[in-house]
């Protein structure tokens, strides 16, 4: 090996040995944490909120575009159908697998959904979350529980809630499964 081959050599050992530092902010690991899973629970009654409000100081029509932007980033209808069935609705349109059939059960206003009310415009104020259990498997999370919800007048709404939330390829949190129902009592 020539002086030069021996320079040229240790200066790529010099800058692989150091590359790793380098090459680590540029890492992408699939794997969800607890911490996003929580992050993304806080985030979707933080929106639910924000839509009430939205819905007081801008109207319906303003409402609705917030809830387009927040399905847009909260949920994987991107994804596929999302395996959503809302704690108010009932048969035939039980089920919204799809953006249109979510944005009517939160905002309402759509003849397809005559049913719809507008569950995120009833004036919430706070949503506080009680998770029961999570179970992280790579890029997907599930969780169950409670969500407790208080609206402007003080009236506290609790339902039961299960999640799966799945982190994609960019890196984004989508809820891909959400399941929600008033908690059961027994008949006295």
């Amino acid at each position: 090996m020539t002086p030069r081959s021996l320079i040229a050599a240790g200066a790529l050992f010099a800058a692989v040995a150091t590359a790793p530092a380098a090459w680590a902010s540029s890492i992408y690991s699939g794997a969800l944490t607890e911490t996003e899973v929580l992050a993304a629970q806080k985030a979707w009654g933080e929106a639910l909120v924000a839509i009430a409000r939205e819905h007081e100081t801008g109207g319906h029509a303003k409402a609705k575009v917030l809830a387009s932007t927040v399905l847009d980033k909260a949920y994987g209808y991107n994804l596929g159908p999302v395996l959503f069935k809302p704690t108010l609705t009932t048969a035939p349109q039980t089920f919204r697998t799809t953006k249109d059939g979510a944005l009517a059960y939160f905002v309402g206003g759509d003849p397809n959904y005559p049913n719809d009310k507008g569950f995120a415009l009833q004036g919430w104020r706070s949503v506080e979350i009680k998770n029961a259990a999570v179970q992280i498997h790579g890029d997907t999370a599930s969780t169950t529980g409670n969500v407790i919800m208080t609206d402007k007048n003080g009236k506290v709404t609790t339902v039961d809630k299960t999640w799966t939330f799945k982190k994609t390829d960019d890196g984004a949190i989508r809820i891909v499964a959400h399941h929600s129902s008033l908690p059961y009592s027994a008949a006295k």
